[in-house]
């Protein structure tokens, strides 16, 4: 099992930036990748952005050259530099970790981001 905990999240107006954090704990050995998803109201959870151990990243479409995620191994930590923040990116972040192929069932209490006109 994996714990997870977010933080960072807030209100911003748009245009403004945010940086989420997520630690990981417990069987951190076995994390193969880590991501951001966010829901939104009304909406279904999707994936925003993922690392791999290794460094490779891969981006929604949605927020190419506006986010940023990173990691560091050391502390299991992961985080997303969020950057010209729209309307349409308020929701609900929640990190998680990928085990071998296999995205965790496991998911923090996830951050709140609200951006306001």
């Amino acid at each position: 099992q994996v714990q997870l905990v977010e933080s960072g999240g807030g209100l911003v107006q748009a245009g403004g930036s945010l940086r989420l954090s997520c630690v990981a704990s417990g069987r951190i050995f076995s994390i193969s990748a880590m991501g951001w998803y966010r829901q939104a109201p009304g909406k279904g959870r999707e994936l925003v952005a993922e690392i791999t151990r290794l460094g490779f990243t891969n981006y929604a479409d949605a927020v190419k050259g506006r986010f940023t995620i990173s990691r560091d191994n050391a502390k299991a930590t992961v985080y997303l530099q969020m950057n010209s923040l729209k309307l349409e990116d308020t929701a609900v972040y929640y990190c998680n970790v990928r085990i071998g192929t296999m995205w965790s069932n496991d998911w923090g209490q996830g951050t709140h981001v609200t951006v306001s006109s």
